[in-house]
């Protein structure tokens, strides 16, 4: 079983050079899991749900491919704006927060940029779901 993820979860990206915390805006009366509240596949959204990850080292990036470029082929990291398309994948098939499926831990999200966002610790260690 998994651990439900609240509101200060550990976020990393696969290319980020820094961990982030996710944020939960909720979609309807708050539902609160050890304190904090809990989150939906739907908190997704780039910089509101999810921060920047420092920088970024994706060549997928264009921002990050222009200054590779302009330093001959050496590996230039950039600012991180995530890019997510898609809800978290995914998520609880039984448990329901405000009708959509609640987070678990082992959920991943994925950048436009090719990472790969995971949960580092979930905010919470008392609340399991599937």
């Amino acid at each position: 079983m998994g651990q439900q993820v609240v509101m200060g979860a550990s976020l990393q990206c696969s290319f980020g050079a820094a961990p982030s915390s996710l944020i939960v805006i909720p979609k309807g009366p708050p539902v609160l899991t050890g304190g904090p509240a809990a989150a939906t596949i739907m908190d997704y959204a780039p910089i509101a749900n999810i921060p920047p990850f420092g920088m970024c080292s994706s060549l997928a990036n264009p921002t990050v491919a222009s200054a590779t470029a302009a330093a001959m082929g050496v590996l230039t990291p950039m600012p991180c704006i995530p890019v997510i398309p898609a809800p978290w994948t995914p998520g609880s098939p039984t448990v329901l927060i405000n009708n959509f499926p609640a987070l678990n831990n082992t959920s991943k999200c994925f950048c436009t940029w090719g990472g790969v966002i995971q949960i580092t610790y979930p905010g919470q260690v008392t609340t399991q779901i599937p």
